[in-house]
């Protein structure tokens, strides 16, 4: 993409805005741009597809998120070229330029009843591994940052590479995955109830309750939907 395209896009898009909400809610998005359609939303970040270049995603960042788009575009140029990740090709002041990636996210897949294979885990597994030989920090993987493409894993948002510690939200997933997926068996699952999962987790103690105990209540809302 050149520069003018670049700066085509960002004109068309000047009229959107994202804003972001507390408690890890989803940004909402006000105004329209001509060409342009949303394929995605976030906590921080919403992502739009152009008509006429529909091989980019345009990651629009929330206003306060500059930060987490920083983050984002050195976390992509340290990444480099890797089958399990997207490619960035520029940025400006509130947005990304990536490589638009088919197939629905696990969150979707779920939605959907689609099944998710073991090989995806794996894939997960791998990625995380090459992220930490290039000195980075695999965080923040969830259903969502999750693509099933051809039996295969992709993961986006890499924006939360950068910061320390481990938020245990993929070992909470695969978990999850090992021990319970079964239960769903291939089945939807209602957009309602991976809702109230959500908030669910993000709301969990654990200081008052195992993983294990907080997916045993959940379990049982999916025994229940059977």
């Amino acid at each position: 993409m050149n520069d003018e395209q670049w700066q085509l896009a960002a004109r068309t898009l000047v009229a959107v805005n994202v804003t972001a909400h507390p408690n890890n809610e989803p940004v909402t998005i006000t105004g329209t741009a001509d060409g342009f359609r949303c394929i995605g939303v976030g906590t921080d970040a919403a992502v739009f597809q152009a008509e006429k270049f529909p091989q980019y995603a345009f990651k629009v960042y929330a206003e306060g998120k500059s930060d987490k788009l920083e983050a984002e575009a050195a976390v992509y140029r340290q990444i480099g070229d890797s089958p399990y990740f997207s490619t960035c090709y520029g940025r400006d002041e509130r947005m990304l330029v990536l490589k638009f990636e088919q197939g629905p996210t696990l969150f979707d897949c779920l939605l959907q009843g689609i099944f998710v294979p073991e090989q995806a885990i794996a894939d997960v597994e791998t990625a995380r591994e090459y992220i930490r030989g290039i000195g980075l920090n695999p965080r923040d993987i969830h259903l969502k940052n999750i693509l099933l493409q051809n039996g295969r894993a992709k993961l986006l948002d890499v924006s939360e590479y950068i910061q320390p510690g481990n938020d245990f939200r993929w070992e909470h997933l695969k978990k999850a995955y090992v021990e319970y997926y079964p239960i769903i068996d291939g089945k939807p699952v209602p957009f309602w109830l991976l809702d109230t999962i959500r908030k669910w987790y993000h709301q969990w103690n654990r200081y008052s309750a195992t993983f294990d105990e907080f997916m045993r209540i959940v379990s049982k809302q999916l025994n229940y939907r059977k």
